[in-house]
């Protein structure tokens, strides 16, 4: 039997939702091994002279703990 964890983590990236998702697996990956999947939980952007300049995500990430 395998014991998941769960961690949330907020990231940004200036190009896309998607690049922040990514953003984030990345950063996580540095501390946490065995990332199993990642779970979008919120999406939001800032806006700056009406236009979109960061796009932002707050994840869930299961890993699985040895």
């Amino acid at each position: 039997m395998a014991v998941l964890k769960v961690i949330e983590v907020l990231a940004n990236s200036k190009v896309s939702w998607e690049d922040a998702t990514k953003n984030a697996v990345n950063h996580a990956a540095k501390s946490v091994k065995n990332i199993r999947s990642v779970y979008i939980n919120e999406q939001s952007a800032m806006v700056t002279d009406n236009k979109v300049t960061e796009f932002r995500v707050n994840v869930k990430i299961t890993f699985e703990v040895n």
